[in-house]
């Protein structure tokens, strides 16, 4: 695992502001109650449909999740949160010097089965914004979804080096576009966006430690791009399809200890910490996961740590945390807020598997 301290009293990446995109088109468990859930093996699965939606929700909380509109796309959602965090940190477009998009699947419109992304994604915001500046560097980041704290690590890196003042970080996903409809993992995956934007800072606040890792020498295909359980589908076209036991036992067995880590890089306590923010990836899982990290140092986990919005809007890959960071920013969860000062434990696990975690100080 590469795990880095940056309180060292030199200049680091602060947030100065946050936005979202959260589409309209709202998606409840019965939208699915009509479609054909077939096992891997492609035999009809035996339990109805009301059946295999209460489990979901059991499992992974999930009660809705959002889609975008027939004519968005994942740069169209990318440029609205964008926006929205331009607008709050107050600052000319034209000072950014790098602008990171992370995402998965690239731009997949309605009824193709096509990813584009050439230009990067991160090309196309950038001349959306009409940014004028050649050297306002745009590139996008594939990390599964650990994509968009692994682009903030990244523009963080750019911003103490001192080839950069000001970043843009997109973390954006229209992951209905790439869902198998016969697959019943298909009812957890949803679209979003959210973005931040880092300026270099002299103060106590900022990034304080981090830590990135990929497990590929087994763990490589727990999630990958696979054709549809229905043998009757054009074998050609490939899904996103995982692993769900496997991805759970790695993410326990991995993730705890890598928040642990990067805590400890950070020089605080966990009894310091304000908030947890992790992936919404599934609601379960992530209370098992910060559960078994506040077990490493033999104390119960806290109430109200870990806020989590999953139950309406699903797991948006890249999008969940920035989305989630800006809405408690906002003001928008009656029981959570983050004050000047507070220290926030960031976490993310996904494709590829890779791992990652960050601790913020606001």
């Amino acid at each position: 695992m590469k795990s880095t301290k940056t309180d060292d009293g030199l200049v680091t990446g602060k947030i100065i502001g946050a936005g979202n995109y959260i589409p309209d088109e709202i998606i409840p468990n019965l939208f699915f109650d009509q479609h054909h859930f077939i096992s891997k093996n492609g035999e009809s699965l035996k339990e109805s449909n009301t059946v295999i939606a209460q489990k979901l929700k059991e499992i992974t909380g999930i009660e809705e999740r959002r889609y975008a509109s027939a004519h968005q796309v994942t740069s169209d959602l990318g440029l609205i949160a964008a926006k929205e965090a331009l607008e709050h940190s107050k600052i000319d477009p034209e000072t950014i010097d790098y602008i990171i998009f992370a995402h998965n699947f690239g731009d997949v419109r309605v009824g193709t089965v096509q990813s584009d992304a050439v230009p990067s994604l991160a090309a196309r915001v950038k001349h959306l914004l009409k940014i004028k500046n050649n050297f306002c560097v745009a590139y996008d980041v594939l990390f599964g979804c650990p994509g968009w704290i692994e682009g903030v690590i990244q523009a963080n890196a750019f911003i103490r080096s001192g080839i950069a003042k000001r970043c843009l970080v997109i973390g954006g996903e229209t992951l209905s576009r790439v869902v198998d409809i016969h697959d019943r993992d298909s009812m957890i995956y949803a679209d979003g966006a959210g973005a931040v934007i880092l300026e270099a800072s002299h103060d106590d606040s900022g990034i304080k430690a981090h830590l990135s890792a990929s497990h590929t020498l087994n763990e490589k295909d727990y999630l990958y791009f696979g054709k549809s359980y229905n043998n009757e589908s054009c074998p050609d076209t490939k899904y996103i399809k995982m692993e769900g036991r496997k991805i759970y036992e790695f993410a326990l067995m991995n993730v705890p200890e890598a928040m642990k880590i990067c805590l400890e890089k950070s020089g605080y306590s966990i009894d310091q910490l304000s908030k947890i923010i992790i992936h919404q990836a599934n609601e379960k899982m992530d209370e098992a996961i910060v559960k078994r990290f506040y077990q490493l140092y033999d104390r119960p986990m806290p109430d109200n740590i870990m806020p989590m919005v999953i139950e309406k809007l699903g797991n948006s890959s890249v999008a969940t945390i920035p989305s989630l960071l800006k809405m408690i920013l906002n003001g928008e969860l009656a029981s959570h807020q983050i004050l000047r000062d507070d220290i926030i434990l960031f976490a993310s696990v996904g494709a590829g598997m890779n791992i990652n975690a960050m601790v913020y100080k606001f």
